[in-house]
């Protein structure tokens, strides 16, 4: 009797796993039959951040980094005086309203934590600042693409001024025939740099890899204690020249040298680093020596910024996923990584939460929410809740609202 009863147990199971596996099946060339993929999910969060304090408002929010607390900073040019003309904000005289500070740190509820930033005693503020990094260390980086900009910052979460590598105005050339000032590139200096976008620091090296930049053409590598130049490359592991390419061309060949700005540099787990070539429209791949490993363009078409602005990675041990902002294009690419295949991309053009204008740079979170930051008239900072990975059946999904409640 017990023989038999565990048979007809064992073939119950057999037949539900039989069942099971049928439904899968369905399932999935239901999903393949619809053009579906498998990638990571997202809902915009309409009420992340709360509401500033001192009736600050956001200048072009120029940078994003998560920290090891999952402390959301942001690096904004709110009240700081802008390059290229720009206008920094206007100070009302009335309550309303004020720039915020440079830099401002949030936590997971979206409460403001921390606030500072600006010139002070023994450091060079940039001109334009541009890119924050906290690394292992608890270190705040920070670059700038303004005139005279050929500096990096570092300091401590609470301000303190900790280093500066780099001169600033070391890029400065001779007058025009105006005479007002003009700057050159200087992709092979090994002591200064040329408007930096973007720092990445390596926590088992110690090393920085900075995207180098507006003026510059290069990924340069220093020390992160130091800030001594360790190595630097360009487009395809090419020494790096400064010569004017001209404008981007989406028929001619692919460009031997990057174009600026070299928007990022960031490196992943297994050790490869992926750089924004972003008037290029392209997204290229090294190793941390700067042997070149492959590259892919996104919406090759598109000129003016560019298409390929900043990248992050999906926070899974494997970084399986790419996340690419497009601020021209104003939308997110999801990638799968291994082939750099665009899965998705959700975004649109706009104001409203889940919308862009000038989406500018991304980061992720230990449960891999994104955080993006809009520059130009977007000025503000959004968060995006993973819902986990599902099938995706649209190629561009537009705005991600959150799904009403059923």
């Amino acid at each position: 009797m017990e023989q038999k009863r565990r048979l007809l147990v064992g073939g119950a199971l057999l037949m539900l796993l039989a069942a099971l596996g049928v439904a899968q099946g369905k399932l999935a060339r239901a999903a393949a039959a619809q053009g579906g993929v498998q990638a990571p999910t997202f809902e915009v969060d309409p009420l992340w951040p709360r509401p500033l304090p001192n009736h600050w408002v956001l200048g072009q929010t120029i940078g994003v980094w998560v920290d090891d607390q999952d402390v959301v900073w942001i690096i904004n040019r709110g009240s700081a005086t802008l390059a290229d003309n720009e206008k920094a904000l206007e100070l009302k005289t009335g309550e309303c309203c004020a720039g915020a500070p440079p830099v401002l740190a949030f936590d997971a509820a979206g409460t403001l934590v921390r606030h500072w930033g600006g010139p002070g005693a023994g450091y060079n503020w940039p001109a334009s600042n541009h890119g924050i990094f906290v690394d292992h260390l608890g270190n705040v980086w920070i670059g700038g693409n303004g005139p005279g900009d050929s500096h990096i910052l570092k300091f401590a979460k609470d301000g303190k001024f900790l280093a500066q590598y780099g001169k600033p105005d070391a890029r400065r050339g001779p007058p025009n025939e105006k005479g007002q000032p003009t700057y050159v590139g200087g992709s092979n200096d090994p002591a200064n740099f040329g408007r930096v976008a973007k720092i990445f620091v390596d926590p088992k090296a110690n090393e920085a890899y900075v995207a180098d930049g507006y003026f510059n053409k290069r990924v340069a590598v220093i020390d992160g204690q130091t800030g001594k130049m360790k190595r630097h490359w360009g487009a395809y592991g090419n020494k790096p020249d400064d010569a004017n390419l001209g404008p981007y061309d989406p028929d001619a060949p692919p460009a031997k040298q990057f174009r600026n700005p070299v928007h990022c540099a960031d490196l992943s787990k297994d050790g490869f680093v992926y750089v924004c070539d972003r008037v290029n429209d392209r997204l290229q791949v090294f190793r941390p020596d700067g042997t070149f490993v492959k590259e892919a363009f996104l919406a090759k078409r598109t000129k003016a910024s560019g298409s390929v602005w900043d990248v992050a990675f999906s926070k899974d041990p494997a970084q399986r996923y790419l996340y690419v902002t497009d601020g021209i294009n104003n939308r997110v690419y999801v990638l799968q990584r291994d082939t750099l295949e665009v899965l998705t991309s959700f975004g649109d053009g706009g104001r409203q939460p889940g919308q862009f204008y000038g989406v500018h740079s991304i980061a992720v979170d230990s449960k891999g929410n994104l955080y993006t930051t809009e520059t130009w008239e977007g000025k503000r900072l959004q968060k995006f809740v993973f819902k986990g990975v599902g099938t995706v059946t649209t190629p561009h999904q537009g705005v991600v609202w959150p799904r009403a409640p059923r």
